[in-house]
């Protein structure tokens, strides 16, 4: 393959690949996001990670449908995913042509063939389709794999009794490790294959007879629209329609209590009057200011009370005595010498 550098399987299906995922990316979760408020995409929580990396990739369109009916891995529900997938479709087709077009200008001088973009993105799509549920079927029995292993490692004699968070931390690592590198060889694999299947395209390219510089400013201008204002009006009335049509299906989705249901009406507390709170605060003040008078004075007057009842009980003390040492005198009507 003649060019300006050599590169790998590997290399080519990487220089490919990811910058293609992250030029489509936006387009498709603008998408995501608008068939997601209009309620016909259910997601597990979990599976958002997952679902967001097959979104991302064009390889998985045909791939996301094998995995779901055919290994029966369920990312979600609702007839926007299928729709979602096939309206990525032009999206993926785009960025492919337009990201390869660029590899093949400035890594390997070579002219870009003619659909360019279509011709890569049946090829990804198959390749894709049969490679994706593999990887997914090998990678899951791996875990598992690697599961049970470290589980029966740790409970032999010698682990059975180590402490909970150090098994913890200790299985994580173990197995996680060994499903990475499974993971990581098999992404290898995958890109090689994409690798292989641009070079079949670059074979038949004819070579670029323009210098550096020129190819520089060729698939630089790739990127320049021949009409910038057509352009720019295009994507402004795309966003504008999108963000109209997201807002006015969004409220679809956000939750209403049933009618049977209905929370009991609140009422609206009225808003705060510093007047009126410093002129209850005065009155307060002043109610107890008089109350506080009327126990002083009550209790004055108890004490007066007090007072004025020992004065009585003492006289009654003093009286008693005197009365006490006078004789008794004799009955009346009774002469002195009555006795005999």
């Amino acid at each position: 393959m003649t060019g300006r550098e050599t590169m790998s399987s590997f290399k080519l299906g990487l220089s490919i690949l990811w910058p293609a995922c992250w030029t489509a990316l936006p387009i498709k979760m603008a998408f995501a996001m608008l068939f997601m408020a209009m309620g016909t995409i259910h997601l597990e929580t979990k599976l958002g990670i997952t679902f967001l990396m097959l979104l991302m990739t064009p390889v998985s369109v045909f791939a996301f449908f094998v995995i779901s009916l055919g290994v029966g891995f369920h990312f979600g529900e609702g007839t926007g995913l299928p729709l979602l997938f096939l309206v990525c479709i032009p999206v993926d087709i785009w960025s492919l042509g337009l990201v390869a077009r660029t590899v093949f200008l400035e890594r390997l001088r070579l002219e870009p063939p003619a659909s360019l973009g279509v011709g890569l993105w049946v090829r990804f799509a198959v390749a894709g389709a049969i490679y994706l549920p593999f990887l997914w079927v090998v990678q899951g029995g791996a875990t598992d794999l690697a599961r049970s292993i470290v589980k029966s490692i740790l409970d032999t004699d010698m682990l059975k009794h180590m402490p909970v968070a150090e098994r913890i931390g200790l299985e994580f690592t173990a197995w996680g490790s060994a499903s990475l590198v499974v993971l990581l060889a098999l992404t290898y694999i995958g890109l090689s294959i994409l690798g292989k299947l641009v070079e079949g395209r670059a074979a038949n390219a004819q070579p670029a007879g323009d210098t550096y510089q020129e190819l520089i400013s060729r698939w630089d201008m790739i990127r320049v629209p021949a009409d910038q204002s057509l352009m720019l009006t295009a994507f402004t009335a795309a966003g504008a329609v999108l963000s109209i049509l997201f807002w006015a299906v969004l409220p679809v989705s956000t939750p209403h209590p049933h009618e049977c249901c209905k929370p009991a009406a609140e009422t609206v507390a009225p808003p705060f009057d510093a007047q009126k709170s410093l002129s209850k605060g005065e009155k307060a003040f002043k109610d107890a200011e008089l109350k506080i008078a009327a126990i002083e004075q009550r209790s004055a007057e108890d004490e007066k009370d007090k007072q004025k009842g020992g004065k009585d009980k003492a006289g009654v003390k003093e009286s008693s005595p005197k009365n006490e040492g006078k004789p008794a005198q004799p009955a009346a009507g009774k002469p002195a010498g009555s006795g005999k």
